[in-house]
């Protein structure tokens, strides 16, 4: 591959304060198109760059990205106004300044919205290899970030028991799907509970071990939910959307049972949408409600992978139709059409499991 002359990238222009500007025209523009030149003699010593060709779209980024943020209270630095956007991602090495890296390395980075990336080569996260059968979208997918917050929630925040009950919210999306493959097939779960967004996607993961898919837009999902428990109430529960989703599992969660916060989509373009309204259900039923990050993690990421890799190799885990990718490698200006693909995951058009968008 050769060494590009420019690097172009999405940058954030206004950090939003609500819902996401995607009209890059718009005065209040959250997003704008950037190119600058670039040189290989640019790189320096302990550097590699890399050709951008898989980004991976995550909840998370919203909150990167947002305005007002305290970034002595943050896990990750905020986006700054100009800078690009994060993004976990897949590349290829097609210059390289590193003893650690060479030219044609497949490798996993936090990258950003750009066709071209130069990094350190401390910040590469892993090389890959392709040849085993293990392709990049399930480096992002079962092999990824949102697989090993599935596992480490389950064991660490859940310690999710043999035989007991779990529930899982937005369990139709990256995390979820996960979750409920995981907890039904590893940590051998009595009962899964999952809610998606439709009735099409409550039949998906109940294909892909859910005991019971429920679709939170049903008006009686509620009711629906409160059935599949049964009357002895459910052991843990895995949020990935807070709010009234949160405020109703709270109440259906048995004495001294453990939530699992992990995601709060439900409140990312409004923060009112998050209020929790049966508080002193924790107080009351000793609850444990505890809170974490995958970047807690990072130094037993291999035990996440032995332990997925062992239930792909049996046949437990799949891997097949538990991704979308959504292609602009074939776009005459593929990084423009990135922020728009990630807006996906905040509509009602998301596509099943991992979304990944494909540039190169």
């Amino acid at each position: 591959m050769s060494v590009p002359t420019t690097i172009n990238a999405v940058l954030l222009k206004n950090a939003p304060t609500g819902e996401v500007q995607f009209d890059y025209s718009a005065k209040d523009a959250t997003f704008e198109l950037s190119s600058k030149p670039f040189s290989e003699s640019d790189l320096k010593d302990g550097f590699v760059l890399v050709k951008n060709l898989y980004f991976s779209n995550d909840p998370a980024q919203r909150g990167w990205i947002a305005a007002g943020q305290d970034a002595s209270r943050g896990y990750a630095d905020p986006v700054k106004e100009g800078d690009a956007i994060r993004s976990s991602g897949f590349g290829e090495i097609v210059a390289s300044k590193s003893s650690k890296y060479s030219v044609g390395d497949k490798v996993l980075a936090l990258l950003t919205w750009s066709d071209y990336q130069p990094l350190h080569e401390a910040a590469v996260f892993q090389k890959v290899d392709e040849s085993e059968g293990v392709t990049a979208p399930v480096y992002l997918s079962a092999l990824g970030y949102t697989a090993f917050t599935a596992y480490f929630g389950l064991k660490d925040i859940l310690q999710l028991k043999e035989g007991q009950t779990i529930v899982v919210s937005a369990a139709a999306g990256a995390t979820g799907s996960m979750v409920v493959q995981l907890a039904k097939h590893v940590f051998k779960a009595g009962k899964v509970i999952g809610l998606a967004g439709s009735d099409e996607k409550s039949r998906w993961i109940e294909s892909l071990g859910a005991d019971v898919g429920i679709n939170y837009n049903d008006a009686d999902y509620k009711e629906q939910l409160d059935k599949a428990i049964g009357p002895d109430c459910t052991d843990a529960y895995f949020d990935n959307v807070g709010g009234d989703m949160l405020s109703f599992l709270l109440t259906k969660v048995k004495k001294f049972g453990r939530v699992a916060a992990c995601g709060a989509i439900a409140g990312y373009n409004d923060k009112s949408k998050l209020n929790v309204t049966t508080w002193t259900q924790i107080i009351t039923n000793s609850l444990t409600v505890q809170g974490f990050v995958i970047f807690n993690y990072v130094q037993r990421f291999p035990e996440a992978i032995e332990v997925i890799l062992g239930g792909i190799s049996k046949g437990t885990i799949k891997v097949e139709n538990t991704y979308h990718i959504e292609d602009l490698s074939k776009e005459e200006k593929p990084l423009a059409k990135v922020p728009e693909v990630w807006s996906l995951l905040f509509g009602s058009n998301k596509p099943n499991g991992k979304l990944i968008t494909k540039i190169a």
